[in-house]
């Protein structure tokens, strides 16, 4: 061929294999962007996600065991313990990468003495929990179960054992919805702000003193770094972050106290609650009925919770300060005041014939024969109806609601616990804004004896009259010394429990005098409650009884005579000023002189206490206490208080050696 034909075959296979310049052009551009995404990645697994991956790597040789912060423990007021902790051993489940657990889990349900299903629903529970968090999966294990642990290590990674200190309360339910209790943060509570710091399984209060102060009771959780093998089992031990124990507290309550308190209600339905009106301390908080927080120490099954949830006897409500009940008489000591306040009742006489017809209805005294010619001191001390009837009428419901109001009836008191009630008070507006009705004027006799809409807490009665007893001063309710709390935390507490607080009501001597003289009457053969006389202790307090339903109401449900009156009770000592007041409200008592009985045995143990300590009469103590004997040991029946001990504040009174003038105790006051 010649080389011309040759050249020219050459130039047009050339053309044909060069590709067209936009085809080059799309190659280039689709190479760029492979680089560009291979760049991305990498710089994304290098920069961005370095941290996640290396944790991710060094959890495939270290893990995370956490070291549990023991709790703070409460003493009372004097120092002796109240709530300690113990010793305990938790099996936690480690979801290791990559293995799967399905397979031993009937071994695991027989070692630990539990089933597939108890297993599994752990699992779905913390199913949304990071995979390296070690999830609790038997608390407070037995030492045989801990021996199974121990010698299934190689077939059972994934089982691990943590020590960990749990809560040991006063054995028989004592002071237990003061105290209350604690367990396992719930899912409704983790996805509340206040518990954003916790995780599934931490210990959290649920109720009392563990509730409201377990910021500062819990402490803080360490860790320690485990080294581990590829089948993780461990084989070494990095550093150690040490756990923060949690702040002890020191509770306002007096053991001692707390235990004629407990003894007094005994088995009745109710609660009792004292308290120092100089400082608004209280001394004791009982409720019944009452129930074992030791239960809960653990974790509570769920029959064990349903029982106590269902009882219509309500033992998990802390009745001291949640039930809102009708204070029958005792509300006539506030009518009194404000008949006094109010310039009528100085002066104001009624004669009760057994009853008064008042608004176009006849109400009868609870005396069927009638008192005679009754003033202000006699209507208290015999606790005449048909006067408080009439001076309810004179006075109007908002004059009764204001001078209510001001003694703190209607609203929280702001005590340190939690789910405190407010109780109602009525007047013209709180009927309109709850039912929608005006106010018609009859309704005020049942208010005038402390019945209608009328409802109290204990612990907002007890405030209210201890005030009254105090010339005007009424002091907020607390069972922790704010002095011996962080200021942050204390100011905390004071927007967390909003509520009365301290107020003053300025009271003329004659007022102050009048009631406080008059309720010294009750206790005595001429007043209410001659069986709560206390022979040498200046004594004075109000009964009360209160229906629980109407008698109209009783008799078309059938049982018009079964069902009996709640039974009140305030009192103190000494009848002006005083060092210590009390509370008694007993379910179904029928008549507050049974309640004055039960508060007459709190004030007579309170006395004595004082006078010993004054006179230094004090039993020697032990070098050491057995501190278990409070909780389980019955070779110490004592344990709870039996021996008097050193007081750590509080005012003295001995009636026996000082000179008594009018209701004045005029010894020094010691403090010890």
């Amino acid at each position: 061929m010649p080389a011309a034909g040759r050249d020219l075959r050459t130039l047009v296979l050339n053309r044909e294999e060069k590709l067209p310049a936009f085809r080059l052009s799309i190659i280039q551009y689709i190479i760029a962007a492979i680089m560009v995404i291979l760049v991305l990645g990498l710089w994304r697994l290098q920069v961005v996600g370095f941290q996640n991956y290396h944790a991710l790597a060094q959890a495939n040789r270290i893990r995370k065991v956490p070291i549990l912060a023991p709790r703070g423990k409460l003493f009372d007021r004097d120092g002796r313990l109240l709530v300690d902790n113990y010793p305990s051993v938790s099996c936690f489940l480690v979801r290791e990468q990559g293995h799967d657990i399905t397979p031993d889990l009937p071994l695991i349900a027989r070692g630990l003495h539990m089933s597939v299903d108890d297993i599994q629903a752990i699992l779905k529970k913390y199913r949304f929990a990071p995979r390296y968090q070690p999830l609790p999966l038997r608390q407070d294990i037995t030492p045989d179960e801990e021996e199974f642990i121990e010698a299934h290590k190689d077939e059972l990674p994934e089982l691990d054992t943590i020590e960990e200190q749990r809560r040991l309360y006063p054995r028989d339910g004592f002071a237990a919805q003061l105290i209350g209790y604690v367990g396992e943060v719930s899912e409704d509570m983790l996805n509340d702000p206040r518990y954003a710091f916790y995780e599934p399984g931490d210990v959290v209060g649920k109720s009392g003193v563990e509730a409201s102060y377990d910021a500062i009771l819990r402490g803080t959780d360490g860790s320690q770094d485990i080294i581990v093998d590829s089948h993780g089992r461990e084989v070494g031990k990095l550093g150690t972050e040490p756990a923060t124990p949690g702040k002890s507290l020191r509770l306002t309550i007096d053991l001692d106290i707390q235990r004629a308190a407990e003894n007094a209600l005994g088995d009745r339905n109710g609660a009792i609650i004292a308290m120092d009106p100089h400082t608004g301390e209280i001394l004791a908080l009982v409720s019944r009925p009452i129930f074992d927080p030791n239960e809960f120490a653990v974790r509570i099954t769920r029959g064990e919770w349903y029982k106590y949830v269902t009882d219509p006897e309500h033992p998990l409500m802390d009745k001291a300060i949640q039930a809102q009940l009708a204070p029958g008489s005792t509300f006539k000591i506030i009518m009194s005041l404000a008949g006094l306040e109010e310039g009528i009742a100085q002066t104001m006489h009624v004669y009760c014939t057994g009853g008064v017809n008042l608004f176009g209805t006849y109400q009868r005294c609870w005396v069927h024969g009638g008192h005679g010619d009754v003033n202000i001191s006699k209507a208290i001390y015999q606790s005449c109806d048909v006067y408080f009837y009439t001076l309810a009428a004179r006075l109007g419901i908002e004059k009764i609601a204001y001078w209510a109001h001001r003694l703190g009836i209607g609203y929280k008191t702001g005590i340190d616990l939690p789910d405190e009630a407010s109780g109602t008070m009525p007047s013209i507006e709180w009927k309109m804004r709850t039912f929608h009705e005006k106010w018609y004027p009859g309704e005020v006799t049942s208010v005038g004896i402390g019945q209608g809409a009328v409802a109290v807490t204990p612990v907002q009665l007890l405030r209210a009259i201890a005030g009254i007893a105090s010339g005007g001063v009424l002091k907020r309710p607390h069972v922790v010394f704010p002095s011996e709390l962080p200021p942050e935390f204390r100011q905390q507490i004071l927007d967390t429990y909003p509520g009365s607080g301290d107020a003053t009501i300025p009271m003329t001597p004659e007022i102050w005098e009048t009631i406080t003289d008059a309720m010294a009457l009750v206790p005595t053969p001429i007043g209410t409650d001659n069986s709560a006389h206390l022979q040498g202790i200046d004594f004075a307090g109000k009964t009360g009884s209160a229906q629980t339903m109407s008698n109209a109401l009783a008799a078309r449900l059938g049982h018009a005579h079964s069902v009996n009156d709640n039974a009140w009770f305030v009192g103190f000592a000494p009848r002006r000023n005083p060092d210590i007041a009390v509370c008694v409200l007993f379910q179904a008592g029928e008549h507050g002189k049974l309640a004055g009985r039960l508060a007459a045995r709190i004030i007579e143990a309170y006395v004595n206490k004082q006078r010993m300590l004054d006179h230094n009469l004090v039993a020697q103590q032990p070098k050491t206490v057995q501190v278990g004997a409070l909780w389980s040991n019955p070779a110490a029946p004592d344990a709870l208080g039996g021996r008097p001990l050193p007081h750590a504040g509080g005012h003295a009174s001995d009636p026996e050696l000082a000179s008594i003038r009018g209701g004045h105790f005029t010894v020094p006051v010691s403090r010890h």
